[in-house]
């Protein structure tokens, strides 16, 4: 099952008791933070939970899977995210 951003406003609106409106903008302006760091090529660390960061890919040869032709992947910049030692024992445990 995933987890949405109403998703989470609902649990906010439960657990703090904001009102809704409240819950949305926080949940956006935190969202919107996060964006902007990773744009500006900022890692973003969030103790006992993970961290996201920015990695660039190099220009590659590819396959295209329906036709069989051979392509150029071109150089992107990708999100990833390594989740921390404590959120992994959590999960194994």
């Amino acid at each position: 099952m995933k987890l949405t951003k109403s998703e989470v406003v609902n649990m906010l609106y439960e657990q703090i008791g904001m009102p809704k409106n409240e819950c949305t903008q926080l949940v956006e302006s935190v969202l919107e933070i996060i964006k902007a760091e990773l744009e500006n090529g900022n890692d973003v660390l969030i103790s006992g939970f993970g961290k996201w960061s920015v990695n660039s890919k190099k220009a590659r040869r590819g396959r295209d899977p329906q036709t069989g032709k051979d392509l150029m992947i071109r150089a992107r910049k990708v999100v990833t995210f390594k989740a921390s030692s404590v959120l992994r024992d959590e999960l194994n445990a």
